[in-house]
């Protein structure tokens, strides 16, 4: 698996168009403008070079019939076709690039796109055919009037000839144009795939090249049966070599088409699956040039909205995650929401600013949110190290849990080592504020609470208020750190011996008297 993994990003960095010759998806300017320019030179002459290589297998070889090689027809033969021929070869081919380069000056530019442009940019490739298929008819319509003036016998053999050899060369134009054209279908189709009405479908595609392929070719064999049929005249070696040549044909241009049509059509998959696997080790950042005007280009278009709705998704599930905790925000994604809580046994590490109403009134308010987010982070930092939950932020103080939403090994050992760390880094990175901490500990509903409409994590009972208590305590003990010797006994050997009992105290609102501890350091 990972082969192929390697193997399709490197497609998708190397060649994000599907092929080494049609250079990166950010090429512009002059050097893009070369590149349409050679492509598409190279693709009409090669198609319409083919072309003409069939007519004249066709009607040197193939097709049965009155040879076309009299005196009669010196002068047809060697000036009037080949003379056409250039003529039509390098003034279709010129005429088909001024009016490409035309479309797609936009794109060589780097003007702004609008509707117009982008539908003629994707209609390109077939008003390219549509320029091939005209030179075309003005050859069939030249030939069988020259050819029926001189000799009309060979007429039918010229006119088969000419149209199918046309067909070939309509097909391969279009199929050549459209890769050639790829850099240019991209920047067109950056905004999604184009009106089904402007691009063939894979569908018609495939026909395509099955029909140049195959049809053509199983075409050109039928007309010739109904040729042997009717022309008794013709021997055998000819209707052999006729044979011969057809089934050549047919299996060469079968496979090549066959292999091209197969590119055509896999280029953009290995584009998305090579996303796919660069989303699958969590690089949501990729996105796939949309490239094809199929079927397939909706597919890189969809690609390219799940990922960006899955960096939505993830960019929403990091705020949640730093307002409400991770463990909360795993929790809440994980199954269905719903008010209520349930009994857990739970620790509390309160942390609260001293004296913050003269803070406030001394300093900027600027200053004053400036040293609480220091404040803050140190606190959040110490928390989550040891395995805690910071549940929520009240003005100036904190309330962190340890053993909700998830269970917690050694709550209360970990709670303890957190409020002395805190404390420690706090006297040393923010020495502005005078803090109290607290911690306690005991059996606490922990769950969702508000309305249907608006729920919020949070857990309540007397461990929450204990922790309050010793905070206000704290505040005016030598260390500012408060725990109940409760939590202390219940924690690890190593953390309990960093703590001793300081004294039993009333602390406000409470009836019974609670042991206090504090660092024993």
């Amino acid at each position: 698996m990972l082969g192929w993994v390697t193997r399709d990003d490197r497609v998708l960095r190397e060649r994000p168009l599907g092929s080494w010759l049609l250079g990166s998806d950010i090429e512009h300017g002059r050097r893009l403008r070369l590149r349409v320019r050679i492509l598409l030179i190279g693709s009409l002459l090669a198609a319409n070079a083919v072309g003409a290589a069939v007519s004249i297998a066709l009607v040197t070889v193939v097709i049965p019939g009155p040879s076309v090689f009299v005196r009669d027809l010196v002068l047809v033969n060697f000036v009037a076709v080949p003379t056409y021929i250039a003529v039509a070869l390098i003034g279709g081919t010129a005429w088909g690039i001024a009016r490409g380069l035309r479309v797609v000056r936009w794109a060589t530019e780097g003007s702004e796109l609008d509707e117009y442009q982008r539908r003629a940019t994707l209609r390109l490739p077939a008003e390219l055919t549509f320029m091939q298929a005209v030179l075309w008819l003005g050859g069939f319509l030249l030939f069988t009037v020259l050819y029926a003036f001189v000799q009309p016998d060979v007429v039918p053999k010229v006119a088969l000839s000419i149209l199918l050899s046309g067909t070939v060369t309509c097909a391969n134009a279009y199929l050549l144009s459209e890769f050639s054209l790829r850099p240019i279908a991209a920047r067109a189709l950056a905004d999604g795939p184009p009106p089904r009405r402007l691009a063939l479908g894979v569908t018609i595609r495939t026909l395509v090249f099955w029909a140049v392929g195959s049809a053509v070719p199983i075409l050109v064999l039928m007309v010739v049966a109904l040729l042997t049929l009717f022309q008794p005249g013709i021997d055998q070696l000819q209707l052999v070599v006729t044979v011969l040549a057809l089934g050549l044909v047919s299996l060469v241009s079968g496979f090549v088409l066959t292999v091209l049509n197969t590119r055509a059509t896999t280029a953009p998959i290995r584009t998305v699956r090579a996303a796919l696997a660069r989303v699958e080790q969590g690089d949501l950042d990729t996105e796939v040039v949309v490239f094809d005007g199929t079927e397939l280009g909706e597919l890189q278009a969809s690609m390219n909205r799940m990922v960006a709705g899955l960096r939505e998704r993830e960019r929403i599930r990091d705020l949640f995650g730093k307002h409400v905790g991770e463990e909360v925000a795993r929790a809440a994604l994980s199954r269905q929401l719903q008010l209520g809580g349930e009994v857990r046994d739970v620790v509390v590490l309160f942390v609260d600013v001293a004296g913050s109403t003269q803070i406030a009134q001394t300093r900027p308010p600027t200053e004053v949110v400036e040293v609480l987010n220091r404040f803050f982070t140190v606190v959040v930092d110490e928390v989550h190290s040891h395995d805690g939950f910071v549940n929520k932020f009240q003005g100036d103080a904190a309330l962190a849990i340890f053993g909700a939403p998830s269970p917690v090994t050694n709550a209360s050992g970990k709670a303890l080592a957190a409020a002395r760390a805190t404390m420690t880094r706090l006297a040393r990175e923010v020495p502005e504020f005078s803090v109290g901490i607290g911690v306690a500990g005991g059996q606490a509903v922990a769950g969702n609470v508000g309305a249907e409409s608006r729920l919020e994590y949070t857990v309540i009972g007397d461990p929450v208020n204990m922790a309050a208590r010793l905070t206000e305590l704290a505040k005016g003990l030598p260390g500012h750190v408060a725990a109940a010797m409760s939590v202390v006994e219940r924690a690890s050997d190593d953390e309990r011996e960093r703590w001793r009992e300081y004294d039993v105290v009333a602390l406000r609102g409470r009836a019974t008297r609670t042991r206090v501890a504090v660092p024993g350091e």
